[in-house]
């Protein structure tokens, strides 16, 4: 495919619409998977920052959904669609200032294939989502730091990016890494600190929130990366993992485009080559080590390989010259985006149809267990076949309406409490190990809390089975199984949920002030 250079502009505008466009249909009609719909209680309970992560995701839901005033799944995930959009732009004007218009249309067509940048970041609502928008513009005002006020726009977005998720830190660990190594004249510029302390004047919140709950979030993000007993197949599921988050053909490009760049067969400017490196490699490097000795998640150095697709872009524009003002598209960034239509389609059919066998078991109990796509199916159906329940329950006088949910983990929790519980009205509880109530264990605290005597509805599936009369046999003094509600998928069984009521609670769970004391006494 042969392209104009002054078509250029046009091409982009076209694929930021159409790119929006297809993200849009998507958020509205996907249902949220288990991190997603978590993320929104960080907008219905906002606070300087939270157990797993910075505040900055919950913002921006706040945001975009108008405080949830608007609440279904396309507004809550309306950063998403928006702020990739907006990556999408500057990853193409950070190619175009390297390598001209060609190499920044290859890299906005790159990034477009990301599944990472695509659908976790641009479809998706999580951390990523704000993440990736800072990263990049944090990335961009470092390409220009010679300027003293770039210099102090980097710190501005670095800190904002640490301010979405931790490992935006990584911004600041690379560009330090580059000015030690390549540019130390920088450390006798007052504006590099100048730029450190704006930086850290984003992240008070996180601190101040750290200090008043005994520094919870960095000692369960350190138990998250510290292991001990070394195996090697967390490795290969890591590499597996960002093989597939990033494009297999984006990942094989990186690597081809890194060892290029380490035998000088590349025309980028060494300065941008070699910041590019320093907050790559470090990022990729080092969860490689993590996942060395426990389980790590691919999406983790995830915004490293977006990076490295400026080198690709412009590794493919040394092998593609243009004549007569005219390019050709390379065939790998077509077979990329191929990639990523071919996963799209794949993915939503599957999700909405189950058409591709992905579970093995045919017992009640178990039936779904292994489809992973379940995580974003069926809560809609559940809440209607419950809501009919529940009304028959309460007429029967089993149950009363003012009668809440409850779950021992945070997930499926914020499904039920999204999907089941906020339709009804109906107050949704963590009742269980603190460490797995993440946050619900303060909004506990903001829903009044638990009373002795109250009953509640206690509802688990098949594919995250539990049994809560193991699990709270000691705190209420009746558990009754009330009704199975079958979900289905294209006329199928998909999955079971089993219903039940936990009557008279007798004794209180643990609270936010007990899980406090017990952080705090085993930090020391």
């Amino acid at each position: 495919m042969t392209i104009k250079e002054q078509n250029i502009n046009k091409i982009i505008v076209w694929l930021l619409v159409v790119s929006a466009l297809v993200r849009g249909v998507l958020a509205a009609w996907m249902e949220f998977g288990n991190d997603e719909v978590y993320y929104w209680t960080y907008a219905l309970y906002p606070d300087w920052s939270h157990f797993d992560h910075p505040p900055m995701v919950g913002w921006v839901i706040q945001l975009f959904s108008f405080n949830l005033l608007f609440d279904s799944e396309f507004f809550i995930r309306l950063a998403s669609i928006v702020f990739m959009t907006a990556d999408t732009y500057i990853i193409y004007r950070i190619a175009k200032e390297l390598k001209g218009a060609q190499a920044g249309l290859y890299a906005a067509l790159l990034y477009t294939a990301s599944i990472y940048a695509f659908v976790i970041t641009g479809v998706f609502i999580l951390p990523d989502t704000p993440l990736m928008l800072f990263w990049l513009l944090a990335f961009w005002m470092a390409l220009k730091s010679e300027k003293n006020q770039n210099l102090l726009f980097f710190g501005l977005f670095a800190g904002l990016a640490m301010l979405s998720k931790y490992s935006g830190v990584f911004l600041w660990l690379g560009m330090g890494l580059y000015i030690l190594v390549f540019n130390r004249k920088q450390l006798k510029n007052p504006y590099l600190y100048l730029a450190l302390l704006v930086s850290a004047i984003c992240c008070i919140p996180i601190l101040c929130w750290n200090i008043s709950n005994d520094f919870v979030s960095f000692s369960f993000h350190g138990e998250r990366i510290g292991g001990k007993t070394l195996n090697i197949s967390t490795l290969g599921s890591e590499l597996a993992g960002e093989f597939l988050y990033n494009n297999p053909v984006n990942f094989v490009l990186a690597v081809i485009a890194v060892i290029a760049a380490f035998k000088g067969k590349t025309s980028m400017e060494k300065p941008a080559l070699r910041l590019v490196l320093c907050v790559a490699l470090p990022m990729i490097g080092l969860f490689w080590f993590f996942s060395l000795t426990r389980a790590t998640l691919p999406h983790w150095n995830a915004p490293a390989y977006c990076l490295i697709i400026l080198l690709v872009a412009c590794w493919l524009a040394d092998r593609n010259p243009s004549e007569s003002s005219a390019f050709r598209l390379p065939k790998t960034i077509v077979a990329a985006l191929g990639v990523l239509l071919l996963t799209l389609v794949i993915g939503t059919v599957e999700i909405k149809t189950g058409f591709i066998p992905l579970d093995k078991y045919i017992e009640p109990e178990m039936i779904g267990r292994e489809d992973f796509t379940l995580d974003m199916y069926g809560w809609r159906q559940l809440e209607e076949r419950f809501a009919t329940l529940r009304e028959q329950k309460i007429a029967e006088g089993v149950m009363i309406a003012e009668d809440g949910i409850v779950c021992d983990q945070w997930f499926p929790l914020a499904h039920l409490d999204y999907y089941v519980a906020r339709p009804l009205g109906l107050r949704a509880m963590g009742l269980g190990w603190p460490q797995f109530l993440h946050k619900y264990l303060w909004i506990n605290e903001e829903r009044g809390g638990f009373h002795l005597g109250e009953s509640y509805w206690f509802l688990t599936d098949s594919r995250y089975l539990k049994d809560p009369k193991a699990l709270y046999q000691w705190y209420f003094s009746g558990i009754e199984l009330m009704d199975t509600i079958q979900i289905e998928r294209c006329g199928k069984p998909a999955k079971n949920v089993f219903v039940y009521t936990c009557k008279n609670l007798t004794e209180l769970p643990p609270d936010l002030k007990d899980f406090k004391a017990q952080s705090a006494a085993g930090d020391r």
